[in-house]
Formats: structure tokens, sequence, C-alpha cells
């Protein structure tokens, strides 16, 4: 996903270093500048305490949440060096989506997202896994369809499902879905 005009970036600690790479510039940066190690030369800055509740990623969110964002695109939150990291910003899509927004989480050729029913889902891409506790999960258009079941954390029912050339409906009527798409083969 590339940034378009008008959208709200915010990069977070080390998000900085993606943003310069990528030739973005932030509307605000926020962190406790653990991960760069220092505190860059930039207008807008929103320095946080080293040890505090938030990570700095769920610090951004709930930042672009109280300036009323719905949408969020979560970049560099994969495959980095801790995986406790990687697990807290998939946990904050089900945060997003139990606030009313949507978020993205992009890592390498793959992104994941968040439902919280009762919600539905329309999904145009090549494959997509399923995870967390929900009820009434109902899955259409997918190689294996579900309907009305029940996904808990204790058991991977619903990865390596395939697309199959049509969009795939996923709807649940509680609890949170976490749904990755993969666009490798």
């Amino acid at each position: 996903r590339s940034v378009e005009a008008g959208d709200l970036v915010i990069a977070a600690d080390g998000g900085w270093r993606v943003c310069q790479m990528l030739g973005i510039t932030p509307d605000l940066l926020l962190g406790d500048f653990d991960s760069l190690g220092e505190v860059p030369e930039f207008g807008h800055i929103l320095r946080l305490p080293v040890e505090k509740d938030d990570t700095d990623m769920v610090r951004a969110v709930k930042e672009g949440l109280a300036r009323g964002e719905t949408e969020f695109h979560l970049l560099g939150g994969m495959g980095g060096q801790r995986s406790d990291h990687t697990v807290a910003n998939m946990q904050t899509l089900a945060y997003l989506a139990s606030h009313g927004a949507k978020g993205w989480l992009y890592g390498d050729g793959e992104r994941y997202t968040a439902l919280c029913g009762p919600d539905v889902l329309e999904l145009e891409a090549r494959k997509a896994g399923l995870g967390a506790d929900a009820s009434g999960v109902t899955i259409r258009g997918a190689q294996y369809e579900l309907e009305n079941a029940a996904l808990t954390a204790f058991f991977p029912l619903g990865v390596s499902n395939h697309f199959v050339g049509r969009a795939v409906r996923v709807s649940v009527d509680s609890g949170c879905l976490l749904i990755g798409i993969h666009d490798k083969e």
C-alpha cells in the first residue's frame, strides 16, 4: 500500500527509518527512541517514556484513533528481531477492530487484519488463513467453506484455506478473527 495525499502518517520509533527509506515525511514521529538510539531532528515529535504499558505502535494507533482515523496500514511491524512485537502488532489489529477501525499489518508478501463480530469482510486475494476465538464464523467462496463454526486459539482450523478464483466472504457473529492474506505461493 502506498501513501496517498491526505493520509495521516505517524512513524513509531524505528518506523522513522522505514519512512526515510520510502521517501515519506511523517506528520508525527513518536516513540521512546530505543530502536533508533537517538531522537532524530524533526519538527513534530511526541517523546514517550521507555517504561510504559503501550508499545510505540499501539501508542501510534491510539494517536490515530484520537485524530478520527478509521483505516490503518501498519508497515514495518513484522519480521523484525523480536517476535513478541510481531505478536503485539497482530493484537493491535484486534484492538483496532474492537474500536470500529480497520487495520492492516504488512510483511514480506503477506498482510493481516482482524475481524471482530458482528462483522463481515470481503476478500480479494489468493490465500487466507484464519485463527483466534470466534463463533458463528462463515466462510463462502474459498476452497474450504465453513458454516456457523467456532474457531478457537487452541486448534488452527482455517489455516491454508485458498482463494479459488472468486471473492471470499468471511463473517463472524462474536469474538475476533485474525485473517492472514498471503500474496506469495
